[in-house]
């Protein structure tokens, strides 16, 4: 029984291996954890400004006037800064309302831009 679990993770290793995803997991992990080691936040920081970001997308996911994915959310010890370019001036001001009443939100910081409609000429 032992030789049987060696033998298969002997298989599943080698094929992460032969397809380069172990070097994608064991390179992705490595990545995660220089990242936490140089930020001066405490891990607890961490995880909840984190949590902020995510609680933020997932409301603009739901929302009927703001598009998510054309929003980056950075939220550091509970400052969130919003940047990319938006349609109009409502949802501009709506991604902020929504941020802003995330729990956990000190203040938010908008950069988010206007984007110019085309002209026909």
């Amino acid at each position: 029984m032992r030789s049987k679990k060696a033998l298969l993770t002997l298989l599943i290793l080698s094929l992460f291996g032969l397809s380069g995803c172990a070097a994608l997991l064991i390179g992705g992990a490595a990545a995660g954890g220089y990242a936490v080691g140089k930020d001066e936040r405490p891990a607890k920081q961490i995880l909840d400004d984190g949590t902020i970001t995510a609680s933020i997308k997932t409301r603009y996911a739901a929302d009927k006037y703001v598009r998510a994915l054309a929003i980056n959310i950075d939220t550091y010890d509970g400052v969130v800064t919003l940047n990319g370019n938006v349609g109009s001036y409502i949802e501009q001001q709506r991604a902020e309302d929504i941020a802003r009443n995330i729990v956990g939100v000190k203040s938010v910081v908008n950069k988010l831009e206007l984007r110019r409609a085309a002209r026909s000429e």
